[in-house]
Parts: structure tokens; C-alpha cells; sequence
């Protein structure tokens, strides 16, 4: 039973939310998101500034379904009202980044030249210091995905922790060799 999908989306001041067939649409001062959803399986009204989740049948897709559009439709409304981020540090000698123009990350990480990565359309990355990174956008997974392919040039090893790193990720470490 869907614990999540009982509870409405409540929109927030400067947040406009439209429901056009099984396209649920949200615009606020960070941009504009939008989600389809199966309508064979659950319906969606605005009612009173909330955004309403109602399962179609008792059947199991139906349920499940219920609680993923309203968890959904949740993180469009807080996408565009406050934004997501992900805080990321470069732990290693020599590991630095910075920002070059408004989309391009400069890492130094080691290799023998510079990556460069090249933000998409939608996220921000910003370096308060050579070694964080903070990477931010209305879009949940957009940001998550930057972050990981961000992580994956230099994923933290497990004998001195060094690499490219979540705050506050707690990053197993093993035993180096014995004699």
C-alpha cells in the first residue's frame, strides 16, 4: 500500500502547475519542468493549490504507479520553486578544478592532461575552492547524472580514499600490504 501517494503535492507561492491529459507541467522562477504519467493507471487534479494522485483500480501497477507520479510530480514542483544540488570534493595532491565560462569544468586529476567537461543545458557548476565542486539544477536526475559522470573520471580508490568524492560519503578503505 502506497504511503507517499496519499499525501498531496502543495504548490508553493510563484510555482504554476497546469495538468493537460496525463502531462503534468511546472513553472516557477528556476524554469520550467514537465512529466507524463500513465493515465491508464491513476488520474491527477488541482484542487485548492495541490496537486491530487488518485489510483484508477486496486491493482498492483496501479499502486505502485500511484506513489512514483506523486513522488514525481513533487520533485518537478520543488525543481523549479528551490533547485537541486550535489556537493562534491576532490580529495588527492594535485586534484584541483575550476570553472571556465558559464558551462565548462576544468579537472585536474592526475592524468597527464586536463578533463574538461561540459555542463548540459540546465545545470550550473560552480567551484568555491579548487577542491569542491557544486553542481546545481531545477532537474533531479539531470543533476544526479552530472554528478555521477562527474565522479566516474576519478572514482575515490579504497587504500587512501583519494578521487573525486560526495560530501559526506563515507568511502570503505582497506588494509595496504603486510610485510
Amino acid at each position: 500500500m502506497s504511503r507517499v501517494g496519499k499525501y498531496p503535492v502543495i504548490i508553493p507561492n510563484g510555482v504554476t502547475v497546469s495538468v493537460d491529459n496525463n502531462v503534468v507541467t511546472a513553472k516557477g522562477k528556476l524554469g520550467e519542468l514537465s512529466y507524463t504519467f500513465d493515465d491508464s493507471h491513476v488520474a491527477t487534479k488541482l484542487e485548492d493549490n495541490k496537486v491530487v494522485v488518485t489510483p484508477l483500480s486496486e491493482s498492483k501497477t496501479a499502486r505502485t504507479l500511484w506513489g512514483t507520479t506523486r513522488a514525481r510530480i513533487n520533485t518537478l514542483v520543488q525543481g523549479v520553486s528551490e533547485g537541486f544540488k550535489k556537493e562534491m570534493e576532490l580529495v588527492g595532491v594535485g586534484y584541483k578544478a575550476r570553472v571556465e565560462g558559464s558551462s565548462k569544468l576544468v579537472l585536474s586529476l592526475g592524468f597527464s592532461h586536463d578533463v574538461i567537461f561540459n555542463a548540459p543545458k540546465g545545470i550550473s557548476i560552480t567551484c568555491a575552492s579548487p577542491t569542491q565542486i557544486t553542481v546545481s539544477g531545477a532537474d533531479k536526475q539531470l543533476v544526479g547524472q552530472v554528478a555521477a559522470e562527474i565522479r566516474k573520471y576519478r572514482s575515490p580508490e579504497p587504500y587512501k580514499g583519494k578521487g573525486v568524492k560526495y560530501v559526506g560519503e563515507y568511502i570503505r578503505r582497506k588494509e595496504g600490504k603486510k610485510k
